[in-house]
């Protein structure tokens, strides 16, 4: 009887530490800027167009996902580039954290899908949407299973509504931020709906590069507060936007 203790024991020592060495995942949905499908100011034409993420605003471009991800900071390798089997999606990163095992999957989707992308990030955020990537013989997943979910790209709530499926709440709540104009505003009544906590999300227009994804992502990854990070965010917002503190400050915001 004692040697049957001690192996149940043994199984749920070895059981909790298996759990605890699981790899935190970050699921990135990204919306490529479009001037001819979304209700945008229009951009200068190599930057909108939804249908080449080699060069758009939000993916190819100096501060955009991809190239700010693969370039500019130092946090994050891009360990491989995933085919996808859904046509709205473009183009698809896999990128791991330089000291720490997170990994962070990120999604281009086509800009005259915006829909589609939309539905998708709170699919995640209502653990309804399963993805699972293999990576050196390691499963990952992502979707409803992501640590953080975030949302990047034109709030496309201005132009359209959508319609959510009953919450199933079957797994614990996740992090979310949502890089977008006016994100509070038009993202909570849905986000409600969802099992997902606003970490990070915005008063006012804005530009959703990634400088601000990235400054975020350092602050969640040390376990920071939802104030912290919205400190992170401004202080990289005026950095690359040169708004001032104070206005930066007023952009950015937490939960409810």
């Amino acid at each position: 009887m004692l040697v049957i203790r001690i192996l149940i024991s043994c199984i749920v020592l070895f059981s909790a530490q298996k759990a605890e060495s699981k790899p935190r995942t970050i699921h990135v949905f990204v919306a490529l800027c479009d001037n001819a499908n979304q209700g945008i100011v229009p951009v200068p034409a190599s930057l909108g167009n939804g249908q080449d993420p080699a060069n758009n605003l939000y993916w190819g471009a100096a501060y955009g996902v991809k190239t700010f991800f693969k370039k500019s900071t130092s946090d994050w390798t891009l360990v491989q580039t995933i085919k996808s089997g859904n046509p709205a999606i473009l183009d698809r990163l896999l990128f791991k954290h330089k000291t720490q095992e997170i990994y962070m999957l990120a999604e281009a989707y086509d800009g005259a899908n915006m829909k589609d992308c939309m539905l998708a990030f709170f699919a995640a955020a209502q653990s309804t949407l399963e993805v699972t990537i293999e990576s050196n013989t390691e499963m990952l997943s992502f979707g409803k299973s992501a640590d953080l979910i975030a949302f990047i790209g034109h709030n496309g709530l201005m132009d359209f509504d959508i319609k959510l499926e009953s919450n199933s709440n079957e797994l614990s709540p996740k992090d979310a931020i949502m890089l977008c104009c006016y994100s509070k505003s038009y993202f909570s009544e849905h986000l409600k709906q969802t099992n997902a906590a606003p970490i990070l999300w915005t008063t006012h227009l804005m530009a959703p590069e990634a400088y601000v994804l990235d400054a975020a992502l350092k602050g969640w990854i040390l376990n920071e507060s939802g104030t912290q990070i919205d400190e992170r965010a401004a202080v990289a917002y005026d950095k690359f936007q040169h708004c001032g503190l104070k206005g930066a400050r007023n952009l950015f915001t937490t939960g409810y």
